[in-house]
């Protein structure tokens, strides 16, 4: 799973959203679902005073070590879920998620914690698939969530990314949305990005 997940997760088509909000990041950053670490080369490593990479899935730390061997980045790993964040209140300037809200269990606990942990002044950094606009879509993704949760590691397909982050307590300071490009069409299911910058009310 490590390796299928790491291959589609580095698909062309996702490299403009992490080149839009992975740059963004400074201070002290955590990035929630780190997986085998495919944002790094994204971060301003300049800007950043420490990044913490949260991810449960351990067996993929591994591929993560291999890519963070090198950088100019203080990183450490840490092996848990982001329902329960191991850090202080308020101790956080950015926390980063990218294609991950859609497999965390219990992702409104998830973002209460990423809340949580981030300073006044502090920000959340996104790019996730989700919910289209369109009711036709969302049928479809509604009837495929299942059966793909199923093989794709919890995946949801029809999580709203925006209405969650709201529902959560963050306000929307920029959102952009569209489908991957090239995947308009009968792919229009799996394609739907929202990408920005949120900040805790």
């Amino acid at each position: 799973m490590p390796a299928v997940l790491d291959r589609v997760c580095a698909l062309p088509v996702l490299e403009q959203y992490r080149r839009a909000v992975v740059p963004l990041a400074t201070g002290r950053v955590l990035e929630v679902g780190f997986g085998t670490g495919l944002n790094l080369p994204y971060y301003a490593v300049d800007r950043i005073e420490r990044l913490w990479g949260l991810d449960p899935g351990v067996e993929m730390q591994g591929r993560a070590l291999a890519r963070i061997a090198g950088l100019d980045l203080d990183v450490e790993l840490i092996g848990c879920s982001g329902e329960e964040i191991p850090m202080e209140t308020d101790s956080i300037d950015t926390v980063l998620v990218t294609y991950t809200l859609c497999s965390i269990p219990d992702v409104t606990q998830a973002l209460g914690e990423m809340r949580r942990v981030i300073k006044p002044g502090g920000r959340l950094l996104f790019s996730e698939h989700g919910l289209a606009p369109e009711p036709s879509v969302q049928g479809w993704q509604h009837r495929l969530t299942p059966p793909w949760r199923a093989i794709a590691g919890g995946c949801h397909l029809n999580r709203n990314v925006p209405e969650m982050l709201r529902e959560s307590g963050f306000r929307i300071d920029r959102l952009e949305q569209g489908y991957f490009p090239g995947m308009a069409g009968w792919f229009r299911p799996l394609a739907f990005n929202s990408w920005g910058v949120a900040t805790p009310q």
